[in-house]
């Protein structure tokens, strides 16, 4: 397949993953390298005083759908 359809213009990337981690790394690096970036100046923000907080009742967590919380599970 690769021998096929590996061109010029639609160039197939193959990632060394027997180390999931550095894979996942080296992906992502390589999809940003291809994503042409230039620094754009930016504007200063002013950003307004946060008004107090009045009224908020937080609903139930009975009635919500929570993700549930996998990173509770992994040790450190």
């Amino acid at each position: 397949m690769f021998a096929r359809t590996d061109t010029e213009e639609s160039p197939w990337f193959v990632v060394d993953a027997d180390d999931k981690r550095s894979a996942r790394l080296n992906v992502i690096a390589h999809l940003l390298s291809t994503v042409p970036y230039s620094d754009v100046p930016r504007p200063e923000l002013e950003i307004p005083h946060r008004p107090e907080a009045s009224g908020y009742h937080r609903p139930p967590r009975e009635t919500q759908r929570l993700v549930p919380d996998h990173a509770a599970t992994l040790s450190r």
